[in-house]
C-alpha cells in the first residue's frame, strides 16, 4: 500500500484539489478558480509524467483561464450584474451566435493537437487526449463566462477523460472524473434553478 501511495501521492493530491474545484463550481463559488490554479499547477507535472502531452499543454490555458475566469467573475458588464447578486456574474445561456465559431474551433483544435501527437510524440493515446482538450478549450472558456451549458461539455470531456486515466493507471483522477459526470449533472440542474432565480 504505501509502495502504491507513493507511486500515486501526485494523483491523489490532484483529485483531492478537483474534488475541492467541482464542489465550488457546483456551488457557483469564485473560489474555485484559486483551487484550480493549484490543482493545474501540479496537473502540468502528472499528466507530463504520464505522457499525456495534450493534457499537460493544456493545463497551460487552463492556468492562463483560470486567472481570466477569476477576473471575469469579479467584473461582470454593468448589465449584466444588474440581474445576477451584486458583484457577481449571473449564471447565462451559452448565445446560439457563438455555437457554429466555437464548433470550427473544437474541431479544428482537435485535429491540429491530433497531428502534432502523432507527429512530434511518442502518445499511446492521440486520438482521446486530442479529443478531450479540444473540447474542454471550449469548456473552461464557458466556465469562465458562466454558461449553463459548459457543463453539458464537461460530461463529455470526463466520460470520455475517466476512461482514458484508467487506462493510462492513474486511477484516482479516473475515479475522479467518473465522479465528475454525475456532478455536472447535477450542477447542471443546479446552475439551471440559479438561473431562473437571476442569480
Amino acid at each position: 500500500m504505501a509502495n502504491f501511495l507513493a507511486e500515486h501521492w501526485l494523483d491523489l493530491l490532484t483529485t483531492i484539489l478537483g474534488l475541492a474545484y467541482i464542489f465550488l463550481e457546483y456551488k457557483a463559488s469564485i473560489w474555485l478558480w484559486a483551487v484550480g490554479f493549484a490543482m493545474q499547477s501540479l496537473g502540468i507535472v502528472l499528466y507530463y509524467q504520464k505522457g499525456l502531452y495534450a493534457d499537460c499543454g493544456m493545463e497551460f490555458y487552463y492556468l492562463a483561464m483560470t486567472i481570466y475566469g477569476w477576473w471575469h467573475w469579479l467584473n461582470p458588464s454593468k448589465a449584466s450584474s444588474l440581474e445576477g447578486r451584486a458583484g457577481e456574474r449571473p449564471v447565462r445561456h451559452f448565445p446560439l451566435r457563438l455555437a457554429l465559431l466555437w464548433t470550427i474551433i473544437t474541431l479544428t483544435a482537435w485535429g491540429l493537437i491530433y497531428l502534432f501527437l502523432v507527429t512530434c510524440t511518442n502518445s499511446t493515446v492521440p486520438l482521446a487526449d486530442s479529443f478531450t482538450t479540444a473540447l474542454s478549450i471550449v469548456g473552461i472558456w464557458a466556465l469562465a463566462r458562466k454558461y449553463l451549458e459548459q457543463w453539458l461539455i464537461w460530461i463529455v470531456v470526463d466520460v470520455v477523460t475517466s476512461a482514458l486515466y484508467f487506462y493510462k493507471d492513474i486511477p484516482f483522477k479516473a475515479s475522479l472524473y467518473a465522479l465528475y459526470v454525475v456532478i455536472a449533472i447535477l450542477g447542471y440542474c443546479k446552475w439551471r434553478r440559479m438561473m431562473d432565480k437571476g442569480e
